[in-house]
């Protein structure tokens, strides 16, 4: 029989981002933060939740406070856990290498604070926003305990157990997730329940010390000089020595109360594999099931992915790995003076200690080939054939291995791709929009998500291609829907629908490209004769459109925003809402589930309740109109019209 869980979650889509806002303004009294890309969100959320007068789960007011700066944002964040409050933090990127300073003194003092960074490389060559390690790495050596999520359901899980973690070790944790590639990536996600949360983490009075009482004084953070100073230093592993165990105890705790399990270290398929990528963050799920696919060409492959990284699980992760022929550490930063990125040191060394018979380490006899490389780097798309190009490295012959290699880029270090494999799950059905910055799209395609998880009961990730100078300018962004989860963190490059919000997409590249066979593709255009519209696409574009079979819509989204938007301001972006209602029209979901109009309607409502709602009655009911005109108002190019033209 099935176990019945006594907190199974509460069933929602949300990003990364979401889903830390929610657990945190229930769980905490307070935020300190300053704003910085791409963990602003997370602040945003939790002020609105003060602004909203909304109390954590004890009743308790919450504050926010916004300083000048991230390094007094981290002071804060001390003071308050200082006077025995419960608070977090969420920072990226320069803005947690601003802080470092005072990372040590809030560990140096035993402060149990959380704060979630969203990952995001540093300008170690030009300014970037992105996903990278480089900043979580740069502060790995200040005392904090440091775990690493792979998307939004790990990064809701992890604020929750790090934050037990924290206050049982009295120590400061960071929850990490990849910045924008988890942060902004909505999935479906199983919110914790308000009672979980209340009887997992408890009431902060008591679990944290208020440092600043009169009736219990206490040293803290004073000068010690050479008589004092190491006995004190040395003297904190009482507390850092137990951290590892508490966590793989709250981690099995967490487990029989939700169901949902979560080790230090996240073994795929290990157990009879001979080869395998080590890695942490969101491109470790395309790596599990990209190993799905190598399997079946009768590779024996399997994933490691580290979710600790502080205290770093040695035995766990020799363990996992010391039956292996070889293995490949895949890490989004490059450090190049160094003898090897940071998680393949720290690997190397657990295996030397195994090797030498350390007192504390598994012993073993021989060290499998250790190979180590750089992905991802500023986000760049790391792909199922960049993974299968990692694999074959490794099985190659020694004088053609690159025991340092690249992914994703053209380089002497690269490792080319020679195949990208379909790994979505069977019967995917995937979008890739192409749009303006601020045209909205970005918000729609969120909604859509939101409709298929909720209205068809499916499994939705959608991604945008952000970028802080986007705005006006070319964007892209992506949707995947599918019964199956949907492990694949990458740009989507085989999809059955492309909506072309702007048609200038045609004079900067091939916006068709990887259109299925019978895919649809939808344009934005102020025409209604078919027959013009078909003879502005560009004869490239005809060709793909010839031998895919595909169907050719077309409506003027941005009249329809200019009659239905009630403010000069809100035109630009609801052009984009329209879009939601041509893709419920065009795309099988409706008939597939029998939905009548008045059910999806409802459905669509509530969705855009959830993302409109917070701005008024009129802001919802005109974006349901937008929605419903786009339903009813698009049109189909005739096929004789397409295929008059190919004949």
């Amino acid at each position: 029989m099935e176990k019945k869980f006594k907190y199974p979650g509460i069933p929602t889509t949300s990003d990364g981002t979401g889903a830390i806002v929610w657990v945190e303004t229930n769980i905490t009294q307070g935020a300190c933060a300053y704003p910085i890309t791409p963990s602003t969100e997370m602040g945003v959320g939790f002020q609105r939740s003060v602004a909203n007068g909304q109390t954590n789960l004890w009743g308790d007011e919450l504050a926010f406070i916004e300083p000048e700066s991230e390094h007094s944002s981290a002071s804060a964040c001390e003071g308050f856990a200082l006077a025995g409050g419960r608070i977090a933090n969420f920072t990226s990127g320069q803005g947690l290498v601003l802080m470092k300073e005072v990372l040590y003194t809030i560990a140096g003092k035993r402060l149990p604070v959380v704060f979630n960074i969203g990952a995001r490389a540093l300008t170690s060559h030009s300014l970037n926003v992105h996903a990278g390690h480089d900043d979580v790495m740069a502060v790995a050596d200040t005392g904090w305990g440091m775990v690493f999520g792979k998307n939004a359901q790990d990064a809701c899980d992890l604020s929750l157990i790090s934050r037990k973690v924290a206050e049982k070790c009295e120590t400061p944790f960071m929850s990490v997730t990849d910045g924008f590639l988890t942060t902004h990536t909505v999935e479906n996600v199983l919110l914790p329940e308000k009672e979980f949360m209340k009887e997992f983490v408890g009431k902060p009075e008591d679990h944290i010390w208020d440092l600043m009482t009169t009736s219990k004084p206490i040293m803290s953070g004073v000068v010690q000089n050479q008589d004092s100073y190491m006995k004190g230093k040395i003297a904190q592993r009482m507390f850092t020595d137990k951290i590892l165990q508490e966590i793989k105890d709250t981690m099995q705790e967490f487990y029989e109360l939700t169901g949902r399990k979560h080790s230090v270290v996240e073994s795929y398929k290990l157990e009879d594999a001979e080869y395998a990528v080590v890695g942490m963050g969101s491109f470790m799920e395309t790596a599990m099931v990209t190993a799905d696919y190598l399997r079946e060409q009768g590779i024996k492959a399997g994933v490691l992915h580290v979710k600790c990284f502080r205290p770093f699980p040695a035995n766990e992760v020799v363990d996992a790995l010391k039956h292996l022929k070889g293995f490949s550490v895949l890490e989004r930063m490059d450090n190049p003076l160094a003898e090897s990125n940071p998680l393949t040191t720290e690997i190397k060394s657990s295996f030397i200690d195994a090797l030498n018979g350390v007192k504390g380490h598994h012993p073993i006899s021989r060290v499998p080939l250790v190979l180590s490389g750089s992905g991802g780097l500023g986000s760049r798309d790391v792909r199922p054939g960049d993974i299968v190009s990692i694999f074959k490295n490794m099985i190659c012959k020694e004088a053609e291995r690159k025991d340092y290699f690249s992914v994703g880029i053209d380089h002497e270090t690269s490792l080319k791709m020679k195949e990208d494999p379909d790994v979505r799950p069977k019967g995917a059905f995937s979008m890739r929009g192409h749009s303006v910055g601020g045209f909205g799209s970005v918000t729609t395609n969120k909604v859509i998500a939101t409709i298929a998880a909720d209205v068809f009961d499916l499994n939705v990730q959608a991604y945008p291609k952000y970028g802080s100078e986007k705005k006006g300018l070319p964007t892209t962004y992506y949707l995947t829907i599918a019964h199956g989860q949907i492990m694949t963190h990458c740009e989507l490059n085989r999809v059955e629908f492309i909506p072309l919000n702007d048609i200038n997409a045609f004079n900067v590249g091939n916006p068709l490209t990887g259109l299925s066979k019978n895919g649809m593709v939808f344009l934005q255009t102020s025409q209604t004769d078919p027959k013009v519209i078909w003879d502005r696409i560009p004869g490239f574009g005809k060709k793909i459109i010839w031998e895919q079979n595909a169907r050719i819509f077309a409506l003027d989204t941005k009249k329809i925003a200019r009659e239905v938007a009630s403010t000069p301001e809100l035109i630009q972006r609801m052009q984009g809402i329209v879009l939601l209602g041509i893709f419920l029209k065009v795309t099988p979901f409706m008939e597939r589930d029998n939905l009548d109009y008045e059910h999806l309607i409802s459905g669509v409502e509530k969705s855009i309740r959830k993302y409109f709602g917070k701005r008024g009655e009129r802001v919802v009911q005109d974006n349901l109109k937008c929605v419903e005109k786009g339903f009813n108002e698009v049109f189909e190019i005739p096929q004789e019209i397409i295929s008059g033209e190919s004949s």
